[in-house]
């Protein structure tokens, strides 16, 4: 029989006090006591554990934790098992630690050269500016993280430098013809397609800054991108050809982050790639919809939906301090902690980490 929530939260709040909790978790869901969790009883520990109004546990979400923790495949989780991996998946799902990525709020995607207004979707980016700074005052997030565009005045990107990258004879628009929001293939190395938007976020300008009625918290810390002036950087993790990393998975790694939430501008531009970038690391990533705006109406759906193939959430803003506080925990989330664990298992496994 299941234990309840209850159970599990008295069970966690020793959790940096003793090595035993999984112990004393395995104990009480091994109700026939052969030491080892069958389906079942797999099944009723998680029906406990991953409680969300908004993403429910089904029977393919336990089949599938299950067979992760599952380590040696034989239908059961013996007690080493667990001991091996259920405290890192038990501990990331009960008692997560939290970033929170705000990604390009700056005065030239709002008002400047490059504002959400005037691209085809219409959005303004101005609305998630009021929705973040309820977020930031109501949350207790463990790290805040505001990421800038922060491009050199010859950035390869815009469309006033389209003739001083050499354009491949391939490319389907020539450097002569190209307009804004065209897509050209410049030369390299390596060869590069680039969507040309107009010049932008130039670093140490009024346009790079962060939106002045954006709060700004304390111990916050901050990731530029888009520095090199040969490639762009929509993701706040890398550059567009994945050659070169920002800073951002080093601080999310010192602060020990196990849940990325995302929001900003643009929608199916920075904020699509960071998040999907989040999830190729490992992180539980949570898109938070109504804090974030975008371009282009039929790439913001394509965003969205890839998001949520690849193993992403996507909530309103009304829903993200249960999540962060573990008060709710979707089934999503849990989902990607055991397959972080079965990962992390894999490279010890094969010595690759200790």
């Amino acid at each position: 029989m299941a234990k309840s929530k209850e159970f599990l939260d008295s069970v966690f709040v020793k959790f940096d006090s003793t090595d035993d909790v999984c112990s004393e978790c395995f104990k009480a869901y091994d109700t026939d006591r052969d030491g080892a969790l069958n389906f079942e009883e797999c099944s009723n520990l998680l029906t406990d554990l991953l409680k969300s109004k908004s993403h429910k546990l089904d029977e393919e979400d336990k089949e599938r934790i299950f067979s992760l923790l599952d380590e040696d495949k034989d239908g059961r989780i013996c007690k080493e098992d667990f001991r091996r991996c259920g405290y890192y998946w038990l501990k990331q799902t009960m008692k997560p630690v939290s970033a929170f990525v705000i990604v390009d709020v700056q005065n030239d995607f709002i008002e400047g050269s490059l504002a959400l207004h005037r691209c085809p979707a219409g959005h303004d980016g101005a609305e998630v500016i009021p929705i973040i700074n309820k977020l930031l005052e109501t949350i207790p997030f463990d790290l805040v993280v505001y990421t800038r565009d922060w491009h050199p005045d010859n950035h390869i990107s815009f469309i006033e430098n389209v003739k001083q990258w050499p354009v491949t004879n391939a490319s389907k628009i020539k450097a002569d013809d190209a307009k804004l929001y065209d897509t050209v293939e410049f030369e390299g190395p390596p060869r590069i397609e680039q969507k040309l938007w107009p010049k932008h976020c130039v670093s140490e300008t009024w346009g790079a800054e962060i939106h002045p009625d954006l709060k700004i918290v304390e111990n916050a810390v901050y990731v530029n991108k888009g520095c090199h002036p040969g490639v762009d950087s929509y993701s706040a993790f890398w550059d567009n050809n994945k050659l070169s990393q920002t800073e951002l998975v080093r601080i999310l790694a010192k602060h020990k982050v196990t849940d990325v939430y995302v929001c900003g501008v643009a929608y199916d531009v920075c904020v699509g790639f960071t998040s999907f970038d989040s999830l190729e690391h490992g992180f539980r990533t949570v898109l938070i919809d109504d804090a974030c705006r975008g371009v282009e109406e039929d790439d913001i759906d394509v965003t969205k939906r890839k998001f949520v193939e690849s193993g992403g959430i996507i909530v309103h803003s009304s829903q993200v301090k249960a999540i962060v506080t573990g008060e709710d925990r979707p089934s999503v989330l849990g989902l990607q902690t055991a397959k972080n664990v079965a990962l992390a298992r894999e490279l010890v496994n094969r010595g690759i980490v200790k």
